[in-house]
């Protein structure tokens, strides 16, 4: 079996680290360089940095920082946040991201997902999605024309995008389906009703992203204690965890994350 994945996450805004709850409520939580080295050394697996303002604002990531944090790590470094097009995408590989991660814009342009795979490959393209939990009737129907299955029989999450601002009426479940299908090589699943609250993550909106697509599924937003990793990795299925506050405020460490998922038979790379 495939180790678990562990990733902190740097939500960056104005070259600062942030961190809020259910996307609002932002507080700084520190420099991104000496945060991304201070993980490397924790024995992170990846880390993940957003430019969480860059599709609200209609502009680029920020290629200084991009730089600034990839010349601190050995280890994957995905960033997002207001990729638009393959030479959006092509700057950031060359600042030194490892993979691209992209949202907003391929709710409104899902044909951008297929040429980002087709330019870089699958395994250099994950699709972020955000979402909430909403009334069944207030969203369109799939695109085969069906409900989509979840684990709970009235669960249903709505896509939102511009930074949680934007309500779609895609249904979570269908949208991931439908990204697998032009070649995103993973997804970032992010639940807003969850997100920094620490109370734990979404396993029923994981494990029903999981249930429905054959990549890799990070699940994001809720993280608290170890034992909310372990229970996303068993009912939620999910291939790596992210999170933030617990990380940055160092309520809880890496290496002691991983140590108590091994004791609970959670497969992780502890060195």
């Amino acid at each position: 079996m495939l180790a678990k994945r562990i990733i902190p996450c740097l939500d960056c805004k104005d070259g600062r680290v942030v961190k809020g709850i259910r996307f609002v409520e932002l507080r700084d939580a520190g420099d991104p360089g000496a945060l991304a080295e201070a993980y490397n050394r924790a024995g992170a697996d990846e880390l993940v940095m957003l430019d969480i303002s860059a599709s609200r604002e209609g502009r680029a990531t920020l290629m200084e920082t991009v730089s600034r944090v990839a010349k601190r790590l050995f280890i994957p470094l995905p960033v997002g946040g207001g990729v638009r097009t393959l030479e959006d995408a092509r700057r950031l590989l060359s600042a030194g991201a490892d993979k691209v991660t992209v949202n907003t814009a391929a709710v409104e342009n899902p044909g951008l997902v297929r040429e980002l795979a087709s330019g870089f490959g699958s395994q250099a393209i994950v699709v972020a999605i955000d979402a909430k939990r909403a009334r069944r009737a207030s969203l369109g129907a799939s695109s085969t024309g069906q409900q989509p299955a979840a684990t709970e029989t009235s669960a249903c999450w709505q896509v939102v995008t511009y930074g949680g601002t934007k309500p779609t009426d895609l249904d979570a479940l269908d949208w991931a389906g439908k990204v697998a299908s032009l070649g995103a090589g993973e997804i970032l699943l992010t639940s807003m009703d969850t997100d920094g609250t620490q109370n734990g993550f979404d396993c029923a909106l994981t494990g029903a992203v999981s249930g429905v697509v054959p990549i890799p599924v990070i699940a994001s937003g809720g993280a608290g204690t170890p034992a909310h990793f372990a229970e996303v990795f068993v009912r939620g299925r999910a291939d790596a965890a992210l999170a933030a506050s617990i990380f940055h405020f160092e309520t809880h460490t890496i290496r002691s994350l991983k140590e108590f998922l091994h004791g609970q038979g959670v497969p992780v790379r502890l060195t």
